[in-house]
Order: structure tokens, then sequence, then C-alpha cells
């Protein structure tokens, strides 16, 4: 069976739905193919910087879920090695939430026309027919488009197409989870990041009962059985931050285990991205099929809703202009994303991958130039990378 799409995108992800969400607000229809059987919420929570909020105030969804997430007032760090805090900062000019991803997806979902989101369509292969690309589900549907857009994570099949390259693993893992308090946490609003003795954790309050936690470390031989068993996953990380305030030890004792969840880290070389194709014709790819990136700076999620705002921006910007064939105006309007997108990704790849070497580091030495030297650069980075602003959807 074949169907016949103006713009198809691959994935029902942050990137995705944003993406798809802006044409809508302009004026454009698209069909997203979600290749699950429903829509992915898995990661339970994120950090949002102002740049993210940005993106979201574009697509008209920013104010529903400020008011169900706590806005944080500050960031403070700690050594596991000397217990000292290195650097505490404020987030004066930045508004900060920590985010809980189903909420997102149904906030963007719900502003979509009925019908917009494809359930279990994967996509298994991509075919040229002229200024067309046919799109091959693997149900042995086959969909007829002019615009296909990469939102397909971190496997991406449209990234492949483009002759991107696999994602590497960063030798590193990351075990996110969270936990409800009936009562309240009692937390401040802040941001509680511990790092060194090689692992990095941190604790962020969502609301007055949900605090999401996450802790990186590097994996042994001996550490693979934990990966499908939550008891496992729980016991590392409490042995892991046996030092830290009781209070924040109970978040972790208190997690439900279906509330946690563990996964490798992996990111795209960032030089790949100076010379290789973010978009060719009528293709392209956002999110995490275009810049994978570590946790470090808080990033992933936030980035993807910037694409998704500057992607259609772009891509509605070269259908309304007269002149050029309509192909060549698609073309025209990928690449200018593309440009658009290809320097910032660069970017926050390789300060994610820095930020995070450096703080799960161990040894005497760096643990010093870390908690003396470098901690507060760090930081640095971390808030400068958040005062990116995507702009508006206007035409």
């Amino acid at each position: 069976m074949e169907i016949v799409e103006d713009i198809v995108i691959a994935g029902a992800g942050l990137a995705g739905l944003t993406t798809a969400l802006g044409l809508h607000r302009l004026g454009i229809r698209s069909l997203v193919l979600e290749s699950s059987d429903s829509l992915r919420v898995a990661g339970f929570a994120f950090l949002t910087w102002s740049n993210a909020w940005k993106a979201l105030d574009a697509v008209g969804v920013g104010d529903t879920l400020r008011l169900k997430h706590e806005r944080l007032q500050r960031f403070l760090a700690h050594s596991l090695v000397s217990g000292e805090v290195t650097s505490e900062l404020a987030f004066k000019g930045h508004e900060v939430r920590c985010l809980k991803r189903r909420f997102l997806i149904e906030a963007l979902e719900q502003e979509l026309p009925r019908g917009t989101i494809r359930l279990s369509s994967k996509v298994v292969a991509i075919e040229e027919s002229g200024h067309f690309k046919l799109v091959h589900l693997a149900d042995g549907t086959i969909i007829k488009t002019k615009v296909l857009i990469g939102c397909d994570g971190v496997n991406s099949v449209v990234a492949k197409w483009l002759g991107l390259d696999t994602p590497v693993f960063t030798g590193r893992s990351a075990i996110r989870a969270y936990a409800d308090v009936k009562g309240g946490h009692g937390f401040e609003p802040q941001v509680f990041l511990f790092f060194g003795n090689g692992v990095r954790t941190g604790f962020v309050p969502c609301d007055d009962e949900t605090v999401y936690w996450f802790l990186t470390y590097t994996p042994s031989i001996q550490d693979e059985d934990m990966e499908d068993n939550p008891t496992k996953l729980k016991q590392f990380a409490l042995s892991k931050i046996g030092n830290l305030p009781d209070q924040l030890k109970s978040i972790v004792e208190s997690t439900e285990l279906d509330n946690i969840i563990t996964s490798p880290l992996r990111f795209r070389r960032p030089w790949e991205l100076l010379w290789g194709n973010i978009s060719k014709g009528n293709v392209c790819v956002a999110g995490d099929a275009l810049h994978p990136m570590t946790p470090d700076i808080a990033q992933g999620g936030c980035s993807a809703l910037e694409d998704g705002v500057v992607l259609a921006r772009c891509l509605a910007e070269a259908l309304s202009k007269p002149g050029d064939e309509e192909w060549k105006r698609i073309e025209k309007g990928l690449e200018k994303y593309a440009k658009e997108r290809r320097w910032r990704s660069f970017e926050l790849i390789s300060t994610a991958y820095t930020v995070g070497m450096i703080q799960q580091s161990s040894g005497k030495i760096m643990n010093f130039l870390r908690d003396k030297i470098l901690a507060k650069f760090l930081v640095g980075l971390t808030f400068g990378r958040a005062g990116f602003d995507c702009g508006k959807l206007s035409v």
C-alpha cells in the first residue's frame, strides 16, 4: 500500500513532536511516524534551561508546563572526594526547571491535530523516487513524501541514509530514576550535583513530591548483568553515594524499581558535523538523530526542542517563498536549517563530553584540578550554553 504525504517526520520524540507542532502553528500539515505502539516517555525527566523554555514558548506550550514544574533557584556542586562545595551559583537570568518527560510529550501531542501521529510505524528503508522519497515501513506500507525529517533517535535510519556514522560509546553509562515522596520531599528548589571517584550523580526536584535523580558511571564487565535488573541498579547506586546526606540517600532508597533505568552513553563525534550531511535534498535530521550527546550539561532534550523550532521556521519560510520550483525551495530551506544548527550542535556535543569527562574522572591530580580550579569554569560552560535563543516561529 502506498500513501502520499507532503512532510513525513520519523520519530515522535521531543524533536519530532516539536517540529510537527511548529509546522502546525504555521499552517503546515505533517505526518509523524512512531515505531512504538505508544508515545515514548522513557528517561522520566530532564533539566530544562532558558533555551528550552524559549522553544516551548515559541510552539505555545510553555505556560501549561510551568504550572506543573517548580522553578529552580540555584546550582550546588560538591566533590565526592573532599566533600566540599566546589561551586554554588544562583540561576540569575536563567529559567531552569526539571520537566517530566511524560507531561511534555502529552502537552505537545494534545496541541496537534488528530491523525498527525501514526503509531507502530517503524521506518526500515528509504528509496529515491525523482524529487520524492519513498519511506518503507516494517508493516509493508510505503509512504511517498516531498520532505523526510529524521527524528528517529541515536540509531536513526535517516541519519544512516544521509551517510552519518553510528554514534560511538563513550565508555560511560547512566542510571536515571525518579522518586515519588508522598507528603513532600522537603528539598529547596535547587540542583544538587556530586562528582568524583569515577561517578557523577545529581538530584533535582520536579515538584513538591517528585525528585529526579541520576548517576553516571564507567561500567565494568561485572556490571553488565545490571542493565535489566533494577534491584541491582538501585544497590549499585547506593554503594556509590555512601557519603551523601541521609536525605538524599533516602530518595534512592525509596525509589520504586519500575522507576529506574540505565543506558549506555553515546555521542556523535563532533567533527563529523562539520563535514557530514545534516541535510541532503529533501531529507534532514534533528534531535538525537543529529546530535546525540552525553547528559553532562543537560542540553540533549533542550537542543532537540531548539531543532524543532528552527526546522519548522526554515521549512515554512522556504515553502512560502515564490519563485523556484517547490523541490528547490525545500532543499534551500533544509540547507538553511543545517547551517543554523551545525555549529550549535558541534559546540554542545564537545562541551558535554569535556565537562562529563573531567567531572567523572578520578586520580589525585585530576581531583585537585577539578575541585580547586576547574569546577566553577565547568559550571560557567554549562550556564553559557543555556543562553541560546532559537527565535520565534513567525515567518
